[in-house]
C-alpha cells in the first residue's frame, strides 16, 4: 500500500481550519440515534484536532436526500448524539460553503467544533463536482478523511476535496488501512479467508480475487451449498444458486491453479423447516441430505477440521457467517470457529481482520469482536476492498 499522511504529519494546527470527513450516518428511531458506533469511531480524530487548537468542521452525509434539502435528513438530528460522545458542544452550521459558513468560522474559537449540513443536500456532492468541492475547500487549511466506510464512493467530500487541500488520514481511517494492509496487502502467510453469507452471486468478485491471494478459502453459509452442488452433491431443499455452478467450478479451477485450498463442509446441520431448535434437526454427512431437508449450518467435525486449518495460518480475513447464525442452533459453527480465531489472535499466532455487517453481528454474538486484531464496520467499502477494487477516497489520500 502506498504511503498516506496521517495526523502525525500535521505541524502546528493552532487556529487553522480543518475540514474533517466523518461517517455520522447513524441509525435512528423516533428522532434518536440507536447506535453510536460510527460517532465513537471518529471521536479520537475530532478530539485530537480540537485539543491541538484547530477549528474543526465536520463533513458528513445522512440518509439519501438525492441532492435536495430535506428537513428529516438534516445532520442536526445527530448533533446531540455526537455532542454526547465527544462531551463537547458543537455549533451546527446550516450551510456547507459560502458566507454563512465563513461567518461561522470567524465565530469559532481555536479548539471549537462545527458541524456542516448534510453534504448530500447539494447535487455536487454525489456527482463529485470540482467546483462544489472548491467552494467547500474555500477558507479551510487542510482536509482529513476519517470515513473509510464512505471511501468506496467518489464524492466531492471524499475524493475531490483531497486534491484541493493538504490531505491526511484520520485515526480511524489510518487503523483501517493498516489493518487491511496486514490482511491482504503484505500479510504473513499462510493466509486463510472465511467467506460466508447467503448467496454466491453477491460475493463472486470477492471469491475470484481471493483465490489468487490466500492459501485457504473457507466457504460457509448458503454459498457453500452452491459449491457443494457444483461438486455433484444433492443439497435437497437448501438455499442454492444452481445456475451459478459453472462460475463456481471456474473459481475452484482458479484456486487449484494458484495453490489455494477450498474448504467445504463434509458434515452439516440440516432440518426440514427453518426455525429455532426444530424437532427435525440432525447432523449428517453432506451426501446424506434428504430431498426435504435444508442445510443450515456447518457440522461439528468440519468446524474442528477448520479450526486445525486456522492453527496453521498466520493471517485470517473473515466476511460472512458459516450458517444461519441469527437462528439458534444454526449459530454453532460460526461461534465455534470465531472463538478459535479469537484465541489464536490473543496468543499472538494469528492476525485476524473481519468486516461486513453480518460478520460484526456474528462476532459480537460470539462475544469475541474485541479479541480480533481488527473488526471493520464498513460494509460496502470493506467488500469492495476484498474484491481488490481501488477505493476512490483512499486513492485520493495516496496522491
Amino acid at each position: 500500500m502506498a504511503d498516506f499522511k496521517t495526523l502525525d504529519d500535521l505541524g502546528d494546527v493552532q487556529g487553522k481550519v480543518a475540514l474533517v470527513r466523518v461517517d455520522l450516518n447513524l441509525p435512528m428511531a423516533d428522532g434518536l440515534a440507536t447506535d453510536l458506533t460510527r460517532a465513537r469511531a471518529v471521536a479520537p480524530t475530532i478530539l485530537e484536532l480540537a485539543d491541538k487548537g484547530a477549528k474543526v468542521l465536520l463533513l458528513a452525509h445522512f440518509g439519501r436526500p438525492k441532492g435536495q434539502r430535506n428537513s428529516t435528513m438534516s445532520l442536526s438530528w445527530v448533533q446531540g448524539a455526537v455532542e454526547g460522545v465527544l462531551d463537547r458542544e458543537i455549533m451546527f452550521i446550516p450551510e456547507i460553503a459560502g458566507p454563512v459558513r465563513a461567518q461561522a468560522i470567524d465565530i469559532l474559537r481555536p479548539g471549537d467544533i462545527g458541524m456542516l449540513e448534510n453534504t448530500r443536500f447539494w447535487p455536487g456532492e454525489e456527482s463529485n463536482d470540482v467546483e462544489f468541492a472548491r467552494a467547500i475547500a474555500a477558507n479551510a487549511d487542510f482536509y482529513v478523511n476519517d470515513a473509510f466506510s464512505a471511501a468506496h464512493r467518489a464524492h466531492a467530500s471524499t475524493e475531490a476535496l483531497a486534491h484541493l487541500l493538504p490531505a491526511y488520514a484520520g485515526r480511524s481511517m489510518q487503523k483501517e488501512l493498516e489493518a487491511l494492509d496486514a490482511a491482504l496487502g503484505k500479510p504473513q502467510t499462510p493466509v486463510a479467508a472465511v467467506v460466508g453469507g447467503a448467496k454466491v452471486s453477491t460475493k463472486l468478485a470477492v471469491l475470484e480475487h481471493l483465490v489468487g491471494k490466500v492459501q485457504h478459502l473457507i466457504i460457509g453459509g448458503g454459498m457453500a451449498n452452491t459449491f457443494l452442488a457444483a461438486r455433484g452433491v444433492d443439497v435437497g431443499k437448501s438455499l442454492c444458486e444452481h445456475e451459478l455452478t459453472s462460475k463456481v467450478e471456474a473459481i475452484m479451477d482458479a484456486a487449484d491453479a494458484s495453490g489455494c485450498t477450498v474448504h467445504l463442509p463434509y458434515d452439516v446441520a440440516v432440518a426440514t423447516e427453518f426455525a429455532a431448535n426444530p424437532a427435525s434437526l440432525r447432523i449428517c454427512n453432506v451426501h446424506e441430505v434428504a430431498a426435504d431437508e435444508m442445510i443450515l449450518d456447518v457440522g461439528p467435525q468440519a468446524v474442528e477440521a477448520l479450526a486445525d486449518v486456522l492453527k496453521t495460518c498466520r493471517t485470517l480475513v473473515w466476511n460472512g457467517p458459516l450458517g444461519a447464525f441469527e437462528t439458534p442452533p444454526f449459530d454453532t459453527a460460526t461461534v465455534a470457529l470465531a472463538r478459535t480465531a479469537a484465541a489464536l489472535t490473543k496468543e499472538g499466532s494469528l492476525v485476524s481482520v473481519a468486516g461486513g455487517g453480518d460478520t460484526v453481528a456474528a462476532l459480537n454474538h460470539a462475544g469475541v469482536a474485541d479479541d480480533f486484531t481488527y473488526v471493520s464496520t464498513a460494509g460496502g467499502a470493506f467488500l469492495e476492498w476484498m474484491e481488490g477494487k481501488t477505493l476512490p477516497g483512499v486513492a485520493a489520500l495516496m496522491a
